[in-house]
């Protein structure tokens, strides 16, 4: 934006995006819905810009209100991602593990789907070892849970061991200080861990199998 309006104040600021967009004080007043009165006074300079009107300018053209009243930051306001982050973590169904953990620089993007959890991670999976419950390739909501908690016995869950990260249905063994990981691809034996051995427990909430056409 560059005119003779003073883009060090406030009101210079407003009144050089107004000559850009082409806005009369007409069409600002109603687009805005401030008192066309009250915006002749900010613009004449008799009247300060508020915080309220500039929250409602702000949100009415996409504006980032800190640049309205001080000048600083970007003058478009920058959206939140919306959605649950998705980070580029492999959760693999099969037995390799992986020692990656939930930081900001593994997020490659959001997923926002009805009854996705914002607050749960999205990680990927691959493999066949869960097929065709999970699909190689599919996304998985998880929640955390205290590993040495109750468990919802037949629930899918990502496993955490010493060397491996594993998802399986988690199943009641006979014996209370064990369970039964249990695949749902029938080529694949059921495993038999100690409850002891499990450092870290996934609930899977949600199961996004996809296929890429192109």
């Amino acid at each position: 934006m560059h005119n003779s309006d003073n883009l060090s104040t406030p009101v210079g600021r407003l009144r050089c995006f107004l000559r850009e967009r082409g806005l009369s004080q007409a069409e600002f007043s109603r687009a805005t819905g401030l008192d066309p009165s009250n915006v002749s006074r900010i613009l004449s300079g008799r009247m300060p810009l508020g915080n309220a009107a500039a929250a409602r300018i702000a949100e009415t053209f996409g504006l980032n209100r800190t640049w309205l009243l001080s000048g600083e930051g970007p003058v478009r306001a920058v959206a939140e991602p919306q959605g649950a982050p998705v980070y580029d973590i492999d959760i693999t169904a099969g037995p390799v593990g992986l020692t990656r953990d939930f930081t900001s620089e593994h997020i490659v993007g959001h997923l926002a789907l009805p009854d996705i959890s914002p607050d749960c991670p999205v990680v990927r999976v691959s493999g066949n070892s869960m097929t065709p419950t999970i699909n190689n390739g599919a996304l998985l909501s998880i929640r955390p849970v205290t590993a040495t908690g109750p468990i919802f016995w037949g629930q899918i869950y990502v496993v955490v061991l010493d060397d491996y990260r594993m998802v399986k249905y988690v199943r009641r063994h006979p014996d209370p200080s064990m369970v039964i990981l249990h695949s749902a691809n029938h080529d694949y034996e059921d495993m038999e861990i100690r409850r002891s051995d499990i450092r870290a427990l996934f609930l899977v909430e949600a199961v996004i199998n996809y296929e890429r056409r192109c």
